[in-house]
């Protein structure tokens, strides 16, 4: 039997966007929506195997409901932005996975299911993909619901929704007529609900039914009031939630035969969305149909001994790769060299590094430092960097591994078994001449490339964890947790496990009877957005939520750090170079640059980080307001760069002009809203986020940005003149000539031209802070190792520098530290830096 599968789009993504949470690419688009909609496809592609597949969309405008009830869906809250840009995108994903995309004005995406199901027969399954019940009423014997809850699918077939609901699906429409629906506004019978819904279908049938003997029926006096007063609101509510099953859609069986997959669409969507998972799934990371066969160089290979090292010839380049396991290759176009440091005299080779370290190319050299140090080889500075080299020419890719360089650059697919010198040589020439030709040599050989030497000796340097100090305090946080444990028991009425969301659920929602509860077939959702909710309600909901906080430090942080430090107690955390989008550093295994700092009691966790020993210090330094001094250079606001030259509190200066009071009648609540305008203008803020972020009228935010753009003028012109450079050139650059590109501030869709443009407008604030803060690690480290001070860095967190010194070099330390923080760029404004010492991060 042939099978149709029909999509609600609308409610598929929609699940899937708070089904999947915090997925962005690399350059901060957010695609949580999009992947769990991609998934979701996928999976019932690939189980159901259907003949023929379509895909229902809303369209932005007023219904046939809209004109039978005005209020219809009235009163929901609007559409959270992050989706909103993801919608028109879905749609591209759903065609190039064989679906065919159908949308018709004036109607819903469940009306158009409800016209394709009429294609059921004994020949042809109709498969209805949805989140939304009202498509149980289409349920038939070969009709079946694949309704989509939080955590799974499940298959409404006539038999499983008799079970469930205990009437049949042609009383579906009776039953919402009589319980309504809040999420559509749809109103029913006021004080009905499902219990008494079910209950009068059993009984009467039918509305018609009802209507014709309810008042002469054994019902209470007060029930045949509430339905005699809700006779018309219930025949209404019947009619719009009515699926129509006549839209009149230009599309035949054929039209929407299942063809499989455009794999050069998809791979491209995938691709862009940095959804490398389905390109693995699918073979696609190297697809015949966009790469060529590789060009295989052909080499000589020579095994290198002390003795033979004389035969080795860099000539004007060399690529050299280095392996854990400590085997060296260098090649030089000709001859792939290789030498093994695990059985050899190393000091030989090490100087043939060192002499002929600008003419050598790699990739990912930070690595290959820290592994030659591991052999004794102190090599600082290679010539070049493919990676890094790649990463300045767009910072916006995802990968930079050797296969994705190959692919991007050569456009061929690099063979497992090509050495990775020969890979890199080979890529060399090609990235080198398009930073030539697009102004990027500046940034790759006076940033990008001194920085990779710094960051390797921090990371290989390490942070010193109090061990003791931080067992401590994980004992600290158990036996609060158990506090918090017994508080909760005490509350609830009886002991439970509060790790289960199960029994919580239970515990909260039926026990308690708090409000906002939402079951679903696995149990009730006890998120922490549902728990926020829930505070003014009952005192055990703070409780719950101190101890998933608590339990939550003890695991990551207490445990974690102490499973990640060495014998010495350092812990080593790997900076990723390339890791974003703006040019930021980014840090992992562990992530040094996510201490908790937002609650007294995570901001403890920096206590136990400590200098080496008695003899040393930590010597703390941060930029303060950064971003906004570059925004008040880079726009030339003068009313801006006045209020830095003279000191004042930028956000006070800034709540003066929004709300139009004297700088001394400013107010801490007005103060608190400046800022958040302040740092919002930066980010491209609209005034629905920052209504949001305020809780205050969208009217009331959009009165405060249209106040804070005519106070500074110069900063609402910068924003409209690199909305437009964004536009002509397809890309912003930062004060250094690093690019960010772009395409979706030229896309077809509204919303993702408004993303688009919040990048534009913050990307060369954002990266021009990233580059300056290299700046100053470079020159810090340089300044350090001249004067010969037992002083070194250990940790950048974002605008943050934290340096570790014995305590007789201290004060020059931070001196060094403060001045090449405060020097590292030329600005119309101060770089005003924050310097402090202690024992311990926290002190410092």
């Amino acid at each position: 039997m042939k099978k149709m599968l029909v999509v609600d789009g609308n409610s598929i993504i929609n699940r899937a966007f708070y089904g999947v949470k915090q997925l962005n690419t690399s350059e901060g688009f957010p695609t949580n929506a999009l992947f769990g909609f991609v998934n979701m496809l996928e999976k019932q592609i690939s189980e159901q195997n259907p003949d023929y597949c379509a895909i229902a969309f809303d369209v932005k405008h007023p219904t046939f409901r809209h004109e039978m009830y005005p209020e219809y869906k009235a009163g929901r809250r609007p559409m959270p932005e992050e989706l909103v840009i993801q919608f028109p995108l879905a749609k591209e994903l759903a065609a190039a996975l064989g679906f065919t995309v159908i949308e018709k004005k004036g109607y819903e995406a469940d009306d158009i299911l409800g016209t394709l199901s009429r294609y059921a027969s004994p020949e042809l399954n109709v498969l209805l993909m949805t989140g939304d019940r009202d498509a149980f009423q289409l349920i038939s014997d070969h009709t079946t619901v694949l309704y989509v809850t939080k955590h799974n699918v499940v298959d409404y077939t006539l038999e499983y929704f008799r079970e469930r609901f205990e009437f049949e699906t042609s009383q579906y429409l009776d039953a919402k007529a009589l319980m309504g629906d809040s999420s559509d506004n749809i109103p029913g019978v006021k004080g009905i609900g499902e219990k008494t819904t079910k209950m009068l279908i059993k009984q009467f049938s039918s509305l018609d039914n009802l209507y014709a003997s309810y008042a002469t029926s054994d019902l209470t006096q007060s029930l045949r009031d509430k339905i005699e007063q809700g006779k018309e609101s219930a025949y209404l509510s019947k009619e719009l939630a009515r699926i129509c099953c006549d839209v009149p859609l230009d599309v035949t069986l054929e039209d929407i035969k299942y063809r499989g997959m455009d794999r050069v669409a998809a791979r491209a969507l995938f691709e862009r969305f940095e959804f490398y998972t389905f390109m693995q799934r699918y073979g696609m990371e190297f697809d015949e149909s966009v790469l060529e066969e590789p060009k295989q160089p052909s080499f000589e290979r020579e095994q290198i001994t002390n003795e033979s090292l004389r035969v080795v010839r860099i000539g004007d380049k060399a690529a050299i790769s280095v392996t854990e396991d400590g085997i060296l290759e260098l090649f030089n176009g000709n001859t792939l060299y290789v030498y093994d440091l695990n059985t050899l005299d190393n000091y030989a080779i090490a100087t043939l590094l060192q002499k002929n370290a600008s003419k050598l190319v790699c990739h990912d050299c930070k690595t290959i430092y820290k592994t030659l140090r591991s052999y004794g080889i102190v090599i600082d500075s290679c010539g070049f960097d493919v990676m890094l080299g790649a990463y300045v020419l767009d910072s916006g890719e995802a990968k930079y591994d050797l296969y994705s360089l190959a692919t991007r650059f050569l456009k061929c697919a690099r063979k497992d078994d090509e050495p990775i010198a020969v890979t890199a040589y080979a890529l060399h020439s090609t990235i080198a001449e398009q930073l030539e030709s697009e102004g990027g040599v500046n940034l790759m050989n006076d940033i990008e490339m001194p920085l990779a030497s710094v960051l390797a000796e921090m990371e290989l340097y390490g942070f010193k964890l109090d061990r003791k100090g931080i067992r401590d305090y994980g004992v600290m946080l158990d036996s609060i947790a158990a506090q918090n444990e017994l508080a909760i028991y005490e509350y609830a009425g009886e002991p439970f496990n509060i790790n289960s969301t199960k029994q919580l659920g239970v515990v909260l929602f039926e026990k308690l009877q708090l409000p906002h509860g939402k079951k679903t077939k696995t149990g009730y959702s006890t998120s922490a957005d549902i728990l926020e909710k829930l505070i003014p309600y009952h005192p055990i909901i703070p409780a719950i939520l101190d101890y998933r906080k608590v339990t939550k430090l003890k695991s990551t942080y207490v445990d974690g750090l102490l499973r990640q430090a060495d014998a010495m107690g350092r812990v080593h955390t790997t900076f990723k170079q390339t890791g974003t989008a703006t040019g930021r550093l980014s840090s992992i295994e562990p992530n040094l640059q996510n201490i908790p700092i937002k609650t007294d009691l995570g901001r403890l966790m920096r206590k136990f980080f400590v200098a080496e020993n008695e003899e040393y210090v930590l010597i703390d330094a941060d930029y303060s307001q950064i971003e906004l001094r570059l925004l008040a250079h880079i726009s030339g606001d003068e009313d801006m760069r006045r209020a830095f030259l003279e000191g004042k509190d930028i956000h006070a200066a800034t709540a003066a002009r929004v709300f139009g009071v004297p700088l001394e009648s400013v107010t801490y609540e007005m103060r608190k809203r400046a800022k958040a305008i302040n740092f919002g203008i930066l980010y491209g803020m609209g005034e629905f986020t920052l209504s949001n972020d305020l809780n205050i009228s969208m009217k009331d935010a959009k009165a405060y940005i249209a106040s804070y753009l005519a106070g500074y003028p110069a900063v609402d012109a910068y924003l409209k003149s690199i909305k437009e450079v964004a536009r002509e050139n397809g890309y912003v650059t930062t004060m250094y000539g690093r690019r960010r590109y772009i395409p979706e501030i030229v896309g077809k869709n509204k919303m993702l031209r408004a993303f688009g443009e919040r990048v534009a407008m913050n990307s060369p604030i954002q990266g021009s802070a990233a580059d300056i803060i290299k700046i100053a690690m470079i020159n810090v480290s340089r300044r350090l190792k001249e004067e010969g001070l037992d002083a070194r860095l250990i940790l950048q967190v974002h605008d943050e520098l934290l340096i570790e010194a014995s305590v007789e070099c201290a004060d020059a330390a931070k001196q060094i530290l403060s001045e090449e923080m405060q020097n590292a760029a030329r600005l119309t404004v101060p770089l005003t830096v924050d310097c402090k010492m202690g024992k311990t991060w926290l002190d410092a």
